[in-house]
C-alpha cells in the first residue's frame, strides 16, 4: 500500500487512485492498440474473400444470385466500416474500444460466419 504524507497527515487514497490510474492507462492502451490491429488486419482480409467469392460465383449459373444478395452488401458495409476506422474523428475517439470490443468482435464474427456459409453454397453449386 502506498502512503503519502501531506501537511494533515497520512492520506493514502488520494495516492491509491492515483497509482490505479496509472496502472489502468497502460493496459487500456494495448487493449486499444491490439483491438484496433485484429480489427484492421481482419476486415482486408474479409474483404479480399468476399471479392473472391463474388469471382467465384460469376463464374457459375447459380439459381439464386448470391453475388447482389448476400455478398455486394457485405463488401459496401466492410467498406462503410472501413472508412469510419480510418477517419480522423474515429481514431481519436478513446472510448471507443472501452465501450465497443464486443460490436468489434461481432462484426468480425458476423463477416467470418457469412463468408463460411457462402463458401458452402459455392461448394454446393460446383457440384451441381
Amino acid at each position: 500500500m502506498f502512503f503519502k504524507l501531506t501537511r494533515t497527515g497520512l492520506s493514502h487514497t488520494s495516492t491509491l487512485k492515483f497509482v490505479a490510474a496509472e496502472r489502468k492507462t497502460p493496459g487500456v492502451q494495448r487493449k486499444e492498440e491490439m483491438v484496433d490491429r485484429v480489427y484492421k488486419a481482419g476486415l482486408p482480409k474479409l474483404k479480399h474473400s468476399f471479392e473472391k467469392l463474388r469471382e467465384e460465383f460469376s463464374k457459375l449459373d447459380p439459381e439464386t444470385d448470391w453475388t447482389n444478395l448476400r455478398i455486394e452488401p457485405l463488401l459496401k458495409h466492410i467498406d462503410t466500416l472501413e472508412q469510419l476506422l480510418y477517419s480522423p474523428e474515429f481514431s481519436q475517439e478513446f472510448s471507443r474500444l472501452r465501450k465497443g470490443v464486443r460490436m468489434f468482435h461481432s462484426d468480425l464474427s458476423y463477416f467470418r460466419e457469412n463468408v463460411k456459409e457462402l463458401q458452402k453454397l459455392l461448394r454446393s453449386e460446383k457440384r451441381r
